[in-house]
């Protein structure tokens, strides 16, 4: 008989691999692995003195491409079916609340952060003062709402969601 492969975590590096989508919590936390990965380069960006522009193009792409996706999955999805499963001891509604709080935050920032980035793409400039402490808070509302999601959703997630509902979160 042959033993199935365990699937290994991804580096962040590249959008997380389709495949796990029969596994919706370890999809989730797969993206968090490449959101952080994305606030490291997002540091690294605004704390250079020079501009890397594959690193803004990396930023951009993914901004473009994958966060308002995953933001979205979470909001439609997997919050409204917390606040179903859970009961009262687990708090879940004051959890999610801190968390959107700093998502919104972090949305608020979105439009600036891309076209900041376009900008000194477009005219080969490097960030302004402003430019790199949008960056940096930016960085730092996705970072608090990933501690969260990581340290308190997921682990009441796997407790507390049936087969079905992780069926409706692959769907």
């Amino acid at each position: 008989m042959k033993t199935a492969e365990p699937v290994r975590r991804g580096s962040g590096d590249a959008p997380t691999h389709p495949g796990l989508l029969g596994r919706p919590l370890d999809f989730i936390s797969e993206d968090h692995l490449r959101e952080r990965q994305i606030c490291a380069v997002i540091d690294a960006i605004a704390l250079a003195a020079h501009l890397d522009r594959l690193s803004a193009l990396t930023v951009l792409r993914f901004l473009n491409e994958e966060l308002n996706v995953h933001l979205r999955d979470e909001a439609e999805d997997l919050f409204p079916l917390l606040a179903k499963r859970c009961t009262a001891e687990d708090c879940i509604e004051s959890a999610i609340n801190r968390i959107r709080i700093d998502q919104n935050e972090a949305l608020r920032l979105l439009p600036d952060v891309r076209a900041t980035l376009a900008d000194c793409l477009d005219a080969g400039s490097d960030l302004s003062a402003e430019g790199r402490a949008m960056l940096t808070s930016f960085a730092g509302h996705v970072r608090r709402h990933l501690v969260a999601e990581n340290a308190i959703l997921l682990p009441i997630a796997r407790a507390r969601l049936t087969r079905a509902d992780l069926a409706r979160l692959s769907a």
